[in-house]
């Protein structure tokens, strides 16, 4: 199971928040990865902020990518703003590459 969560999170470094050019992991916009034992992927992720107009597209990158995977058999993708999404949630490389360090 463990190395399923290293694809999906491999994965999710490869989508691009549509108005920021950093990968959605980075950003820290992925809240939680959970993968179950019959092969479901439940995905707790937030916005930027929560009128983004792309919100459905990026929703719909993230699954149609992680099902992809072959160890996953169905992807649940939950959308919260609770807790909301700031500045120091991003990793230091999302820092640095926006210029905030």
């Amino acid at each position: 199971m463990m190395q399923t969560e290293v694809l999906i999170v491999r994965v999710l470094r490869n989508v691009y928040d549509p108005e920021i050019p950093v990968n959605i992991y980075d950003l820290g916009l992925i809240y939680e990865v959970n993968v179950l034992d019959d092969g479901k992927v439940v995905i707790l992720m937030t916005l930027t902020s929560p009128g983004c107009p792309m919100a459905d597209e990026l929703i719909e990158e993230i699954h149609e990518r992680i099902k992809e995977i072959e160890e996953v058999k169905e992807v649940e993708v939950k959308l919260t703003f609770n807790p909301p999404w700031n500045r120091e949630m991003m990793s230091e490389e999302a820092k640095l590459e926006l210029g905030f360090l």
